[in-house]
């Protein structure tokens, strides 16, 4: 009974994965043909099967939630498990010669190895994997060619060495990478100053949830800078700012060149997510001569009445229409 247990339980995977039980003694015929006809070097003819049997629930690393997401549907031709299941992008199970023994043995697993022996070279993701970030890239790319990924070559990333897999976790379901509220966390594993940024008084809603980094940014290459989701800062940010695009009968030219001369996309200590408080924002640009622009002096308040102005929304309380104006009144983006 103690050795059928192992056979018991990998009927009950199969059960779990393709649908249709099988008994113990057709399941031992399958491993002694295995055994027979499995070659150094090539794929294991079980599939998934093989693999499942220890990487469970319990395991370390558990794969059983891949079979949640579009990466292990059998039905679709484009997903791996249409094809070589797991080895498809993990390489072959069967790896030298050096392992026969343990195939045998095992019936066909080759993740755990004696002590003093050489793992076998399958394929392993992420960051702490000691197969090249290319060779680990190169696994998916050869799926994902489509538009979203067609600048990966080239792009700040892949010059960065980062692998696939240190964003995505293909056996997570949800990826955290792919979920607005959790997108963030992981892009900032590397991206520490935006993470400062975020959490200051006045930022984009990226730490509620509410949007994520990829709304404004393409990770995987784009034709612009700071891998923008738009080829300019400016279309980016019309994107949901519409209202700011215009055409404008009277326009403030800074916002038609570029968003970021008076604002900053990430976080501010200033409202409005604004550069520098006003007026000293708008003194960058405008003289303050024959115009009451200063508003404090070494003895309080300059000007009387006229500088009160400067207070609260500063300049905006009587240029309200600050990124432009359609009234045909509104030279000064007054109304």
């Amino acid at each position: 009974m103690k050795n059928k247990l192992p056979l018991l339980l990998l009927a009950l995977v199969c059960v779990a994965v393709t649908g249709s039980a099988r008994s113990a003694d057709e399941v031992d015929e399958d491993n002694v043909n295995i055994r027979a006809t499995i070659q150094p070097g090539t794929y294991t003819e079980k599939g998934a099967d093989t693999c499942i049997k220890c990487h469970d629930e319990d395991d370390v690393y558990p794969v059983f939630d891949i079979f949640k997401t579009k990466h292990a549907q059998q039905g679709d031709k484009r997903s791996p498990f249409a094809g070589l299941q797991c080895e498809a992008c993990h390489g072959p199970g069967i790896a030298g010669p050096e392992a026969m023994a343990e195939v045998i043995e095992k019936g066909g697993h080759t993740g755990r190895v004696r002590p003093g022996n050489e793992r076998p070279p399958i394929i392993a993701f992420g960051s702490t994997s000691e197969v090249p970030v290319a060779k680990q890239n190169s696994m998916c790319t050869n799926c994902h060619q489509g538009n979203n990924h067609v600048g990966w070559k080239g792009s700040a990333h892949q010059a960065a060495d980062v692998a696939c897999a240190s964003c995505h976790k293909l056996h997570a379901s949800p990826d955290p990478v792919l979920e607005v509220k959790t997108q963030a966390e992981v892009c900032y594993a590397c991206h520490l100053r935006q993470r400062a940024e975020f959490s200051k008084p006045y930022a984009h809603p990226v730490r509620f949830g509410q949007i994520g980094c990829s709304d404004c940014h393409q990770p995987h290459g784009a034709i612009g800078d700071q891998l923008l989701a738009r080829p300019t800062l400016n279309q980016t940010c019309y994107t949901c700012h519409a209202e700011k695009r215009g055409p404008l009968l009277w326009e403030h030219a800074p916002v038609s060149e570029d968003c970021s001369l008076c604002h900053t996309p990430h976080g501010s200590i200033h409202p409005g997510l604004l550069t520098r408080r006003v007026p000293q924002l708008c003194q960058q640009c405008h003289s303050q001569i024959g115009h009451p622009s200063v508003s404090l002096t070494g003895s309080g308040l300059a000007g009387g009445s006229a500088s009160a102005l400067l207070l609260g929304r500063g300049c905006a309380n009587c240029h309200s229409q600050v990124h432009g104006s359609n009234h045909p009144s509104g030279v000064k983006l007054m109304r």
